[in-house]
């Protein structure tokens, strides 16, 4: 009898010793599952152009510089963004890479398009696809205004 009250014991013991290892193990992948950013931080955000220098209605290609931490290193990169002016506060800014294969696209003003030179995707200014073989509208950037100047956020908004 002393042997089998040993056994659940050590059964136990083994059982409880588990169920702590796998709930430490899970609780951090839980967490980034479930735990959301509510909004960016203000650090996501980098000026990219003041608001007085963009013309309304007039797609332009803007070019920022955006500070990157991977890992131990910090980089200075820069990017890139198709920002137009819709309105007096009104900004949108794509993302300069074609939704079909990533290649780079340019504004047409004659066509009154963006023209991605690869496949020959077509997008209007709204930047909805206008034909061509891309199957998506363009990527945006999250923007915001801060005193007459645009800033471009780190996160890109999937159409």
């Amino acid at each position: 009898m002393e042997l089998q009250t040993r056994r659940a014991f050590y059964e136990s013991l083994l059982s409880g010793l588990g169920s702590i290892i796998v709930l430490g193990l899970s609780l951090p992948a839980i967490a980034y599952l479930f735990v959301t950013r509510s909004s960016m931080r203000k650090e996501d955000f980098v000026k990219a152009a003041d608001l007085a220098q963009l013309e309304l209605g007039m797609p332009q290609e803007v070019t920022f510089e955006r500070t990157r931490v991977d890992g131990w290193r910090t980089f200075k990169e820069k990017g890139i963004a198709w920002v137009v002016r819709t309105s007096g506060n009104k900004v949108v800014a794509y993302s300069p890479q074609c939704t079909h294969l990533g290649c780079a696209y340019h504004w047409e003003a004659n066509r009154n398009q963006f023209v991605c030179p690869c496949h020959e995707s077509r997008f209007s200014i709204e930047g909805k696809v206008m034909g061509g073989p891309a199957a998506r509208p363009l990527d945006r950037y999250v923007t915001a205004l801060d005193d007459g100047k645009l800033l471009i956020g780190s996160e890109i908004l999937k159409a």
